[in-house]
């Protein structure tokens, strides 16, 4: 489990690192989740390295790594491209403590990732190449020229373990001579998630980002932001299942030649499930694919 994570990791750094030292000029992502329209310029080439931990469930141990290694290539000024390739590790333990997914039991092994054919009462462990997402944002108007700047966003996801296709709405703000920035993103998604023993199964999502970030020193940015999340057991949201809310802090730091964002998101109780999803929900929070702690550490450097 360690030498994989180790691996995940390193591979992250050490690309990151050797583009580092060959490129310079970067663009910014002040935020962890929240997409702004910070785009690249006409015929400009950017690396990014995206490393997330989902960690802690209801009991046991969760630890769910998501790794993203993308290129951005701005088509026009106001149009921007991208091609993902999605790495992941998931290290699940005794993770449930809901009856209706454990059987009655006090607790149990199981969530996104895990294959139902898996036995419970054991440990999961599994990583390797998700697979790939293709990426444009188109921006309709500047928020450093106009009161609100208006995005639109779209990104199809192939990958081992669920098929997804995503539209954004992106909004931003800038004051007090650009140096506070305030974005939020409506987020709608339909997705096949793949499982050997029940073939391919539909859900959508739907999810609310806010945010703001604040630059209290020449390289320096902080803030922080919020996700209402909302899932549905079909496609075009119907048959709601989860509702929860995830708040916490971000921070950046930007370079002439690189940046580097980190932020850090925190399940608050409350959330809750819903039409037939009841066995994701103990303790006032829901699972699946989520957990308590998300953390995100992000870099980019430019390609020309």
């Amino acid at each position: 489990m360690k030498l994989t994570i180790k691996r995940l990791v390193a591979f992250s750094i050490l690309l990151a690192t050797a583009l580092h030292f060959s490129f310079a000029n970067a663009g910014e992502g002040a935020f962890g989740w929240i997409y702004t329209l910070d785009l690249q310029p006409k015929g400009k080439l950017e690396f990014e390295q995206r490393l997330q931990l989902n960690k802690q469930q209801a009991a046991g141990t969760y630890d769910a790594w998501t790794a993203r290694t993308e290129l951005e290539y701005g088509l026009t000024n106001d149009l921007q491209i991208a091609g993902y390739i999605n790495s992941y590790y998931t290290s699940a333990n005794q993770n449930y403590t809901n009856p209706e997914a454990c059987d009655d039991v006090a607790s149990c092994t199981g969530g996104y990732g895990v294959p139902s054919s898996h036995d419970p009462a054991t440990p999961y462990r599994k990583s390797g190449i998700e697979g790939g997402s293709l990426e444009a944002i188109y921006r309709l108007t500047n928020p450093v020229t106009s009161p609100v700047g208006v995005g639109l966003y779209l990104e199809p996801t192939w990958g081992r373990n669920k098929d997804e296709i995503e539209a954004r709405l992106l909004l931003q703000s800038n004051f007090i001579d650009d140096r506070l920035v305030l974005a939020g993103n409506v987020v709608v998604a339909n997705e096949r998630l793949k499982f050997i023993e029940n073939g391919n199964v539909p859900e959508s999502m739907l999810d609310f980002l806010v945010g703001a970030s604040y630059r209290f020193a020449p390289k320096w940015s902080a803030g922080v932001e919020a996700r209402f999340h909302n899932d549905y057991s079909e496609l075009n949201l119907r048959n709601q299942v989860q509702r929860a809310t995830f708040v916490g802090p971000n921070m950046h730091y930007a370079a002439k030649d690189w940046w580097v964002t980190g932020a850090w998101r925190y399940q608050l109780k409350g959330g809750n499930c819903m039409g037939g999803g009841e066995a994701e929900c103990s303790n006032a929070r829901v699972w699946d694919s989520h957990s308590v702690n998300e953390f995100i550490v992000k870099v980019g450097f430019p390609l020309n």
